[in-house]
């Protein structure tokens, strides 16, 4: 049975986490996933893919986070903010398959689960301005 979606990318956000601060033992976190998430191994490793895709990503993704936040400097973003921000981006600007509307509320609603209510606010407006500013639209 395939893993929904969201719960997909709630796996790729903890790896990502995973890796930011310094806990990269592939390996361990597909134990850990398993155990935590109850998903498969393959569903980890299938999320450690599209983890590894991302990380590929940084430089570009992580500029367009640090041209668009003028509140913080990169460096102060809270790690979970910065990787929920890192995978939106990433669906919204290089993956392309579902609409950008979807990889926008599926930010929010990743920060409103794993971050505080003001990371969660952070993204949402960060999100917004990001998809504006680069992609020239009026609205989301």
């Amino acid at each position: 049975m395939a893993v929904p979606q969201p719960k997909f990318r709630e796996i790729v956000l903890q790896l990502l986490y995973s890796y930011d601060i310094g806990r990269s033992n592939p390996e361990d976190m597909i134990e850990i996933l398993m155990k935590e998430v109850e998903v498969t191994k393959k569903t980890v490793k299938e999320a450690q893919v599209k983890a590894d895709k991302i990380l590929a990503a940084l430089p570009e993704l992580d500029k367009k986070i640090a041209d668009a936040s003028t509140a913080y400097n990169f460096e102060r973003i809270q790690s979970v903010e910065r990787n929920v921000l890192r995978l939106s981006l990433y669906e919204l600007f290089i993956e392309n398959e579902i609409p950008p509307k979807v990889a926008i509320s599926e930010g929010i609603r990743l920060a409103k689960k794993f971050a505080s209510p003001e990371g969660a606010k952070f993204v949402n407006a960060l999100l917004d301005t990001i998809y504006k500013n680069v992609e020239g639209k009026d609205e989301t």
